[in-house]
């Protein structure tokens, strides 16, 4: 059954990047450590969570930043993308108000210009019963979670302060969530809660 999981990588004081971040710096300045678990770490953990990840996703919902980020000179190549290493290959859908003129990877993107709602539903329908991953950013998770569009959070938290950046919650509605499982590396805690 496809579940919609709202996923993303966050610093011990809450944030998705370090300040500054653009297509450049797509995890800003000094927060390139937050996707240790993913790229560079060892761990059995890690690679377990990142190898369960990849397998189970049938389609990816992320915004126009993030999709910046990723298809810009400094984005996913032929042998780093969705996954890290493992660079699956799901659908991807882009929240945008205005499609690309041009689009560097050859991955199966699809931009919505109607809304996270159609992104998801669109997204549901590509899973193949798969999960859906809302990858980010930061505004986009949110907005998922807030709207309640997202059966799960996962939360990778990195044992890091960053200071500032990216905030993954600001100006959003109580809401009480049951965590439902943590898996611990040595970079970083794996939590998922249901929501």
């Amino acid at each position: 059954m496809t579940k919609v999981i709202a996923e993303i990588t966050v610093s011990l004081d809450g944030f998705v990047t370090g300040p500054n971040a653009d297509v450049d710096h797509g995890l800003g300045i000094g927060g390139e450590p937050l996707h240790e678990w993913a790229i560079d770490s060892d761990d059995p953990v890690d690679a377990d969570v990142l190898r369960a990840t990849v397998e189970n996703t049938g389609a990816v919902v992320m915004g126009r930043r993030v999709f910046d980020v990723v298809d810009g000179p400094n984005g996913w190549s032929d042998s780093m993308g969705y996954g890290a290493t493992h660079n699956g290959t799901p659908a991807f859908f882009v929240v945008t108000h205005s499609v690309p003129e041009h689009v560097r990877l050859s991955h199966d993107f699809t931009f919505v210009t109607d809304g996270l709602e159609s992104a998801i539903r669109q997204a549901r329908a590509a899973a193949n019963g798969k999960n859906v991953i809302v990858m980010g950013g930061g505004d986009v998770v949110r907005q998922c979670v807030d709207r309640g569009l997202a059966d799960e959070l996962r939360l990778h938290i990195s044992p890091m302060l960053l200071g500032s950046g990216t905030p993954l919650f600001v100006n959003v509605d109580r809401r009480q969530l049951v965590q439902v499982e943590a898996k611990v590396s040595s970079t970083a805690v794996h939590v998922t809660y249901a929501l």
